[in-house]
């Protein structure tokens, strides 16, 4: 059976990969993210969950995407001074991916698809998923949920502590 730890993404601004295998026995939260979006504040309050929740297992991965309104259309160079300079990011960054051509979409968002359907797949910027510490597909958040939100504060604790 496949699970999110068969999948990895290209780092963002240096060599090397981010394998999700490395964070099993972790909860993991991947979410598409783009410098120019309405929802790019979200980064402030991903850090924060970051910052509470990564001594307790959880990792949040960062994967620029410029398939929806041409929001991300910057180098790795860019995306990265952009989130160190305006967010203070420092949860893992992968390099920039596609999702939207099936030709083209990287394989982890292929596998979402294979999961939750291809309605599951992202629509805009900022959509989550939320992984277990298994490596199982837990649930999707569109980008309108918080990530300080209850919803998924209540989904995160509950991965955390299964």
């Amino acid at each position: 059976m496949t699970t999110a730890h068969d999948f990895s993404f290209a780092k963002l601004d240096e060599p090397g990969q981010i394998n999700l295998k490395d964070y099993a026995g972790k909860a993991v939260l991947v979410v598409n993210v783009a410098s120019a979006c309405g929802f790019t504040p979200q980064y402030r309050d991903l850090e924060a969950l970051y910052e509470a929740k990564a001594a307790k297992g959880l990792i949040i991965i960062g994967v620029p995407c410029n398939d929806f309104g041409h929001q991300e259309s910057g180098s790795a160079k860019d995306i990265r001074e952009f989130c160190d300079t305006a967010y203070h990011v420092t949860f893992p960054m992968a390099g920039k991916v596609e999702i939207v051509a099936a030709a083209k979409r990287h394989p982890f968002y292929q596998w979402i698809a294979d999961e939750m359907g291809e309605t599951a797949l992202p629509r805009w910027n900022f959509t989550k998923y939320l992984i277990g510490k298994d490596g199982a597909l837990i649930e999707a958040f569109s980008p309108k949920d918080a990530p300080l939100g209850p919803n998924m504060l209540d989904a995160i604790k509950n991965a955390l502590a299964a």
